[in-house]
């Protein structure tokens, strides 16, 4: 029987994971389908469905729900009062005429904006306005869609929502996941910058050594300083036997990190406060530090995620403070959260899916003896022995596994973590494969998703605006987002196993 059971759960797994990655079904629905589907199969009592995979279940991920719903209204508030564009206009306006740092500092501006913004609106109000200043310059209409979802990419890893859910997802702390994000971003980051070399030479430009070693020198000093603080201070907090010296100058950076928050707040109550009588605030130049005051008051003073987007929220609305401008708040709170409903519909499914593999947080004592005379939940005792003797036990054959099916990310594929992705994740994680090492191959292979998914969004309408076909968009990024999951599966190896 539990044969046969088992040999079921594997076909309609197989199933609902192909007719989603043909798009025959949407994922919304495949997930908690899926779920239901496979505590049937198991045996699980109708009652223990209603109560723990579709009760405990929705709530599962209520965390990262609130805050995508957060991130939202935040992203929504960013273009409503125009903090996003003339972001990125005065960042045009710092570049000059030199096509490698406009690129640079278009590329840099995306990842900072998308750490905060998200959705498709966000993506076609930036896009509207970067892409043209791009290709203006000459830069191919390609090259120019490319720095785009490579930014808009690498924004998306510390887009700190994201971090929740897989903190909630894989029972992970978010200093474990923040240490492989670095990780994760230093290969994609200069992996980026290279491709931005490359692809500007290929476009005829006359890139000289020293120009690029100045421009590309420049930024990653800069990306260099930023992270080097933000671990010099964590350093400094979760060490004991460290330096003096050390510990005087972490201190120095986080009272001067705080001063910075404490003056950009004032500020923006100030001019709330001068402006609340006039129809018309000027968009002052401290309003571009919107987009990083959440990661700034997580990373540095380990602020609550859903407190630090309503602070980011509240100096959003300050420093662009006029009459009448309650309106524009309570519009972004409402529009804020339906642009993350499909997410968080999405991770509705995911949560049904969790539970339904790994089983509830607690349930009362003998249950599962009781009811289905074992201690182990049902769906988890049946899947665990053929997973176990899949997945890989080496770091080397980890590697080499993943990395041969990193493809599976594209098109919806079952390593999506937008479709099934997290559903693997859970079967694994009931298998005994450390959750640090189920995040790296999601981050890793997820790369590919990120920047070469032709079903994306982000792509079909980039490569719409660009007049370029979205497969060659594929096929111009695989060779660079492979290699990225291939390194950063190599770093999750040696971090794991």
């Amino acid at each position: 029987m539990a044969t046969f059971q088992g040999i079921a759960l594997l076909l309609v797994f197989i199933l609902i994971t192909g007719m989603m990655s043909k798009r025959i079904w949407p994922a919304l629905l495949a997930m908690p389908v899926l779920a239901v589907m496979i505590s049937v199969i198991a045996g699980i009592r109708p009652d223990d469905i209603f109560q723990y995979v579709i009760g405990e279940g929705s709530l599962r991920l209520a965390e990262p729900i609130i805050i995508a719903m957060f991130g939202g209204v935040l992203s929504v508030i960013m273009q409503k009062t125009g903090i996003a564009e003339g972001f990125i206009k005065k960042g045009a306006e710092l570049s000059g005429d030199n096509p490698l740092v406009i690129a640079l500092v278009m590329f840099m501006f995306i990842i900072m904006l998308f750490t905060t913004l998200g959705g498709l609106g966000a993506m076609i109000m930036v896009g509207s306005i970067v892409l043209p200043i791009l290709t203006s310059v000459g830069i191919s209409r390609l090259t120019a869609a490319v720095i785009m979802l490579m930014g808009v990419n690498i924004g998306g890893m510390f887009n700190v929502g994201n971090w929740a859910l897989y903190m909630a997802s894989l029972n992970l702390s978010q200093e474990e996941v923040v240490s492989f994000i670095l990780v994760i971003f230093a290969i994609v980051f200069l992996g980026s910058l290279t491709y931005i070399v490359i692809q500007l030479y290929s476009d005829g430009f006359n890139l000289t050594a020293g120009n690029i070693i100045k421009s590309v020198g420049v930024i990653f000093i800069l990306v260099a300083a930023i992270f080097g603080a933000v671990h010099l201070y964590g350093t400094m907090e979760i060490s004991e036997g460290l330096d003096q010296a050390l510990s005087i100058t972490g201190s120095v950076i986080y009272v001067i990190f705080l001063a910075a928050m404490l003056a950009l707040f004032l500020h923006a109550a100030y001019r709330a406060f001068r402006h609340r009588s006039k129809p018309h605030n000027p968009l002052h130049w401290t309003a571009i530090f919107t987009p990083v005051i959440p990661l700034i008051l997580i990373l540095y003073f380990n602020v609550n995620f859903l407190s630090a987007f309503i602070l980011g929220i509240a100096y959003a609305y300050m420093i662009t403070y006029k009459r009448d401008n309650i309106s524009t708040l309570i519009k972004s709170l409402i529009e804020g959260s339906s642009v993350v409903l499909p997410a968080v519909v999405l991770m509705f499914g995911i949560g049904w899916l969790l539970v339904s593999v790994i089983g509830p947080t607690e349930l009362p004592d003998d249950h599962l003896m009781t009811h289905y005379g074992t201690e182990i939940w049902p769906v988890r005792e049946l899947m665990v022995p053929f997973v176990e003797s899949i997945i890989p036990s080496t770091g080397l054959m980890y590697v080499i596994t993943f990395v041969i099916l990193a493809p599976l990310a594209l098109y919806r594929g079952p390593l999506n973590v937008w479709g099934m992705g997290f559903g693997i994740a859970s079967v694994m994680m009931a298998a005994g494969m450390p959750s640090g090492a189920i995040l790296g191959i999601l981050w890793s292979v997820g790369q590919l998703q990120g920047i070469s998914d032709p079903t994306n969004l982000q792509n079909v309408w980039i490569a719409n605006e660009m007049k370029v076909d979205v497969q060659k968009i594929l096929y111009n990024t695989l060779p660079y987002s492979w290699i990225f999951a291939f390194l950063g599966l190599i770093a999750a190896a040696i971090m794991y196993f």
